[in-house]
């Protein structure tokens, strides 16, 4: 008896919550990142018209959309899309944070270039470059995208990688560890890698991208460690190209390849492509990440320009469209005199553009870290 009181108790109490869930998704939020471009694109007026919508993809609404801005107080963005269809049925919030972000007009086209023998020239072989690595997102036209995707969808992508993958052939075969009941000495051996991606971030889990964790996500990467895919991570491929050194011509190359082959694949299992979109180029869950969705970056030592202040490299990666950060990642901080130097742009800029900004911008710093070690008596 006692049991079954509690149990309804449980009941009760579950329904209250999913009540009150409903009316604070009704009401106009606090929004905490004051200073966020949610906060600012964000009004009742919008807010009213659209909070009831669902989107069709993966039943989406504003209200999830604009999750870390209402939780968090330190959002810069502050907005994911579930779907394809967020950005179009958002399209009254969506559209003007995209283009402050980016930098872009209202009639904005995207055009996308992967053709890696129009790059010019290489990173100077005498920079200290430890590695070098280049990063894009995709996902598949017809599924939800991280933050909205659903489970089901999420098993179906990873089953589609599953035997795409099993089609790779040459340099980019390889094999495809899932996360759910994987083996511990695989595992280790991806942390030593530092291939594995891990649950527990704090924006990842308010916006929704780890629901049903570790379900449906896992790794590939080829024999040789140059080639890998993230399955369901923040978008549903992550596809990376690595190697040490600071070979970017033959890093972006290999991407190029292993980009057309797994949407190859994909497409000759499913008949889907995919997303991409005229105005935005390949749509992300993160609309920082649309148009290209590419990190090109190198792992360098700048110790001339570490002596010079990293406030100061900060300042002229700035003005060379490039974004510096410790090597430990986007929230690591920075240790020693090895900065991470990656393109800052993604959209209104083909990929061969941003590759072809790095190698040249990277070549400048190198020129003018050996300059600033004389002037520091390195």
């Amino acid at each position: 008896m006692l049991a079954s009181t509690r149990g309804s108790f449980k009941l009760s109490y579950y329904n209250e919550y999913k009540s009150y869930l409903r009316v604070i998704q009704m009401s106009f939020p606090t929004i905490k990142s004051t200073h966020s471009l949610v906060a600012k694109h964000v009004n009742k007026e919008k807010w009213d018209k659209l909070k009831n919508h669902k989107t069709k993809t993966s039943g989406f609404t504003l209200a999830k959309a604009i999750a870390c801005a209402v939780e968090f107080d330190n959002q810069h963005c502050g907005i994911y899309a579930g779907d394809w269809d967020s950005y179009k049925d958002f399209a009254d919030v969506f559209d003007p944070i995209i283009q402050e972000y980016h930098g872009i007009k209202a009639d904005a086209k995207h055009t996308s270039d992967m053709d890696a023998t129009k790059l010019k020239g290489n990173i100077n072989p005498d920079a200290p470059v430890h590695s070098t690595r280049i990063r894009v997102g995709r996902n598949i036209d017809g599924y939800g995208l991280s933050a909205g995707i659903t489970k089901q969808q999420r098993l179906d992508v990873e089953n589609l990688f599953k035997s795409a993958s099993k089609k790779f052939t040459g340099d980019l075969s390889g094999s495809y560890y899932p996360l759910t009941g994987m083996d511990e000495k695989v595992r280790q051996q991806l942390v030593d890698d530092h291939f594995l991606f891990m649950s527990g971030d704090p924006n990842l889990k308010v916006a929704g991208m780890e629901r049903d964790w570790p379900e449906g996500r896992g790794i590939f990467h080829n024999k040789e460690k140059s080639f890998l895919v993230w399955v369901n991570e923040e978008d549903q491929f992550r596809i990376i190209s690595m190697q040490k050194g600071g070979d970017v011509k033959g890093v972006f190359e290999r991407l190029a390849r292993a980009i057309k082959t797994v949407g190859d694949s994909v497409k000759a299992n499913s008949g889907k492509e995919f997303m991409l979109d005229e105005k935005y180029g390949y749509v992300h869950t993160c609309p920082t990440n649309l148009g290209t969705g590419m990190r090109a970056s190198v792992h360098i030592d700048l110790p001339g320009w570490t002596k010079e202040g990293v406030d100061k490299l900060k300042a002229r990666c700035e003005e060379l469209a490039l974004q510096p950060r410790g090597t430990r990642g986007e929230s690591g901080g920075q240790t020693g005199v090895t900065y991470d130097i990656s393109n800052k742009h993604r959209l209104g800029y083909s990929e061969v553009q941003l590759v072809q900004t790095m190698i040249d911008g990277v070549n400048k710093l190198y020129a003018e870290d050996l300059e600033l070690k004389k002037k520091h008596g390195l």
